[in-house]
C-alpha cells in the first residue's frame, strides 16, 4: 500500500514543477510583450498606414482603445500624408462594422475619405494583414506602419513580417489603469504563445 502512495506523491511533485515551470514560461512572455513595447523603434517613411480595429459599442460610438488607435492614425497621416487602410468586421454586439465606422471618424478628423481603404471582413489580426495587403496592391506601397495599442504592436508587427511587409509600428498609448494594463499585457503574453503554435504548425492559421 506504501508504493501507490509514494508513486501519487512524486507524481504530483512532478504536476507542481511542470505548473511553476509553465508560469514562469508565461511570466517571461509578458515581459517580453512589455520589453518590445517599450523598445519600440520609432515609425519613419513609411507608404500607408494599416489601422487595426477594436470595439463599436451597441450605441455606436467607439471604445477607448479604438479612437485611441485613430487618434493615434490621424496624427501619423498629419505628418505624412499616406494610404490609411482601417481592418474590423462587425462583432456579434455591434451595430456596423468597425472598418465603417473607423473611416467616418477619420473623415471627421479631416483624412480625405479618397485615401482611405476599408477592411469590413476581418476578424483577428492575421486577416486584418491579410487583406490590406489585397487592399494595398498595385499602389506604389514600399513600407507600411502598424498603428494599434501600444502592447498589441509587437506581435501585429511580427505577423506583418511574416506576411512579407517592410513594417514599423505606431503605438496608441493605453491609459486604462493598472486592472486594464494586466488584463491586456495577460492577454496578450496568451496571444503570442498562440501566435508561436500557429507560426510552427502546432496549431492551424486561422
Amino acid at each position: 500500500m506504501m508504493k501507490p502512495k509514494g508513486g501519487f506523491r512524486r507524481m504530483m511533485q512532478v504536476l507542481l514543477v511542470l505548473a511553476l515551470l509553465g508560469v514562469a514560461l508565461y511570466l517571461g512572455v509578458v515581459a517580453m510583450v512589455c520589453y518590445k513595447e517599450a523598445n519600440l523603434p520609432p515609425a519613419e517613411d513609411y507608404d500607408a498606414l494599416i489601422v487595426l480595429g477594436a470595439q463599436v459599442k451597441p450605441d455606436g460610438t467607439l471604445s477607448l482603445q479604438l479612437q485611441w488607435r485613430l487618434d493615434a492614425a490621424v496624427k501619423a497621416w498629419q505628418a505624412h500624408p499616406c494610404w490609411v487602410v482601417v481592418c474590423g468586421a462587425r462583432g456579434s454586439n455591434e451595430p456596423v462594422e468597425e472598418a465603417y465606422a473607423m473611416r467616418d471618424y477619420l473623415i471627421g478628423q479631416g483624412v480625405p475619405e479618397e485615401w482611405i481603404l476599408t477592411d469590413p471582413a476581418s476578424y483577428n489580426t492575421r486577416q486584418n494583414i491579410r487583406n490590406a495587403i489585397d487592399l494595398l496592391q498595385g499602389r506604389d506601397v514600399a513600407r507600411v506602419a502598424v498603428v494599434t495599442s501600444d502592447y498589441h504592436v509587437p506581435r501585429a508587427m511580427a505577423i506583418a513580417e511574416d506576411a512579407g511587409l517592410d513594417v514599423c509600428g505606431i503605438a496608441a498609448p493605453t491609459k486604462l489603469g493598472m486592472r486594464f494594463w494586466v488584463k491586456n499585457h495577460g492577454r496578450e503574453g496568451l496571444a503570442w504563445i498562440k501566435y508561436w503554435a500557429q507560426k510552427y504548425h502546432l496549431l492551424p492559421m486561422e
